[in-house]
């Protein structure tokens, strides 16, 4: 018989527990409990018992460990009039709480992403830190959107008077680092600005989440271009990215400056092309096969430098044979002749501070004003900055980038931008909270209130609702189609005889708007009162109001699909079933379920060529006929699909 599907996210506890259990299986004992006992045992010396040790700790720490590994049982459920391109794009921009989105996007997801840039409230007294509720995190989500307590009262920001000031950010910021960490890919990284408000603090959460060996660097970004002259101590020009990478072994990707290749040149017509000679033929360190004399072609004794040369005898003769090292005419001395053309670039400084490859704040105001004219956001991030950030990781060719504190949407610009100018194919998937206008109005400074009434008159212009969400999907739309225009414009500037580096009509600059919600099925509202007693009063066990789409996103989430796979819908008896991935999932929520459906997807599959694939039924589909049930369950067994991949809900 099919299994019932489980509907909540990854459980990451339950995850940590297999992990131990393949390393140490003998720690594990009836009941799936630990023995610490037998863990400190096998782990001998490396146990460490003293209280009076180094560590990083704040009220309210352990809570916030265990409340990041608490599964969600909430949904990402589509919004197709908001989405751009919705059948076809693969990128994403999901409204919600960052902090549930992460826990729904850890099976479809883990691993996956190639980057991570984040831009969190820097905790200046003005920021909204949100306030997490693990017990009922959902229903928190919603009273927090309209920036409300349980008790009808207005969440003020989190200022420095608060007693809890630093506690508060720290967290916010440690479980959506922890659930970040898990979606890297082994080759992954993630760039974090921050300012000198939390940078010490956030240096060193990162450092207990990723591993000190993870850190990478603390990149100081000249921010302004211009200094405060009516600062009262230092003009504060520079914000900070701290970079950590998902394994110690990552490096970024070596860059070619050309402003330092100016003194390469070509006299002598060699025919490798432009060459610089001088590079130190020196070892930096002392190795005894090193030391040894070069006799010149005159006949001249060249003695070792002190630590000896840098190459081995036989290498170094190989390299005068090629002429990479060439003597001078008396023979006396001699050099290394290194080609432009070998050149692999150089480790990336971190020191950014050339503003016309990093920009800076003022710079990514006018940026988007020249996209929507009304000032709407305070600190935008330039493009700049993200695509340097870009063009510093090595990826495939499908890279996924991830940004789950969105903003005014610059992340999705940026890439939009590289994806243009190198014919590229990065993802994106953003995260903003659908933060309330009209509450930030009444809440906010004198000196805040023109720029949140400006966001307010867009929205009503666009005929959107109030949020600061849907001023980033409309910067989001708004860059794509100028992105597309200047693809277009200059295509026709080069004429019809050259290539096009990038067809605009195939360029993505659509989204898939998703919102996160409860779950579209009862049975997987786990905090639902008297479960049992209620589900007897439906006939169905999805929400009202729900969509047969909405369930489906819901299923690809709690399956563990990218929730940009192709989505297929044929019929079978006027009944739809979803094809998800081109066979890789089949989905039918219709009534009176029967074997046509199961041998229509046995078809289906069969004509895709693949050996096997998963189906998902409705429970209530076959209205309680379990002989009917059973029935299509066995002809799908029988065709060559397992019983694990058989569901219902």
């Amino acid at each position: 018989m099919a299994k019932k599907m489980y509907g909540g996210s990854l459980d990451i506890t339950k995850q940590n527990i297999e992990r131990l259990r393949k390393l140490f299986p003998e720690v594990l004992t009836e009941g799936e409990k630990i023995n610490f006992d037998m863990l400190r045992t096998v782990l001998g010396e490396v146990v460490e018992d003293n209280n009076e040790r180094y560590q990083f700790t704040w009220h309210g720490k352990k809570q916030t460990i265990l409340g990041a590994q608490k599964p969600s049982t909430g949904t990402l459920r589509p919004v197709l009039e908001k989405s751009k391109n919705f059948n076809t794009t693969e990128n994403l921009y999901i409204e919600g709480d960052n902090l549930e989105v992460l826990k729904l996007l850890q099976k479809s997801y883990n691993g996956r992403i190639d980057l991570v840039y984040i831009d969190p409230p820097y905790n200046t007294g003005k920021d909204f830190v949100y306030k997490d509720n693990f017990k009922n995190s959902i229903e928190n989500y919603f009273e927090q959107t309209m920036q409300i307590d349980s008790n009808g009262n207005r969440l003020s920001t989190n200022t420095e008077s608060n007693g809890r000031y630093h506690t508060d950010w720290l967290n916010m910021i440690y479980p959506r680092l922890k659930l970040a960490k898990n979606l890297l890919s082994d080759k992954g990284v993630i760039f974090i600005s921050i300012d000198d408000h939390e940078a010490a603090n956030l240096t060193k959460v990162c450092d207990e989440i990723f591993g000190e060996n993870c850190f990478v660097c603390s990149a100081i970004w000249r921010s302004s271009d211009n200094s405060n002259n009516d600062a009262k101590q230092f003009s504060n020009d520079h914000n900070y990215t701290l970079v950590y990478s998902k394994t110690p072994l990552w490096q970024p990707k070596k860059q070619f400056d050309v402003s330092k290749q100016q003194h390469f040149k070509n006299p002598d017509n060699d025919p490798n092309g432009p060459y610089f000679d001088g590079n130190p033929l020196n070892s930096p360190n002392y190795r005894e096969n090193l030391i040894y004399d070069v006799i010149s072609p005159t006949g001249h004794v060249i003695k070792p430098p002190k630590n000896g040369w840098r190459w081995s005898k036989e290498t170094l003769q190989h390299k005068i044979d090629t002429g990479e090292i060439r003597f001078s005419e008396d023979g006396k001395r001699f050099r290394r002749r290194t080609y432009l053309k070998d050149m692999k670039g150089l480790p990336p400084s971190s020191l950014w501070i050339d503003l016309e490859k990093t920009g800076h704040n003022r710079q990514a105001k006018y940026e988007l004003l020249d996209l929507i004219p009304e000032d709407v956001f305070d600190t935008p991030k330039p493009t700049k900055l993200i695509k340097y950030i870009l063009n510093l990781v090595e990826t495939d060719k499908n890279p996924i980038i991830l940004d789950f504190f969105a903003g005014s949407g610059t992340t999705a610009d940026a890439v939009m931008q590289m994806n243009a100018e190198d014919g590229g194919n990065r993802r994106f998937i953003l995260v903003q909270l659908p933060e309330d206008l009209d509450e930030s109005y009444e809440k906010a400074s004198n000196d805040k209130r023109t720029i949140i009434s400006n966001a307010i008159n867009l929205c009503d212009n666009i005929g959107a609702k109030h949020k600061l969400s849907e001023i980033s999907i409309e910067r989001i739309r708004r860059a794509g189609e100028k992105i597309k225009q200047e693809l277009i414009e200059n295509q026709k500037a080069a004429g019809i005889l050259n290539e096009p580096t990038v067809d605009p009509e195939c360029f993505d600059i659509g989204f898939k708007v998703l919102k996160l919600d409860t779950s579209n099925i009862r049975v997987w509202n786990a905090d639902f009162e008297h479960l049992e007693d209620e589900l007897d009063l439906y006939e169905t066990p999805f929400i009202e109001d729900r969509s047969e789409l909405d369930i489906v996103y819901e299923i690809m989430l709690k399956y563990g699909l990218e929730l940009t796979y192709p989505i297929e819908n044929f019929k079978v008896d006027g009944k739809n079933v979803y094809d998800i991935a081109f066979g890789n999932l089949f989905i039918c929520l219709a009534d009176k379920i029967n074997t046509n459906i199961a041998k229509a997807i046995i078809a289906k599959r069969d004509e895709y060529g693949i050996e096997t694939s998963s189906v998902v039924f409705s429970d209530a589909g076959f209205a309680g006929n379990d002989s009917g049930k059973l029935n299509c369950i066995e002809l799908l067994k029988d065709a060559g699909y397992p019983e694990d991949n058989l569901l219902t809900i």
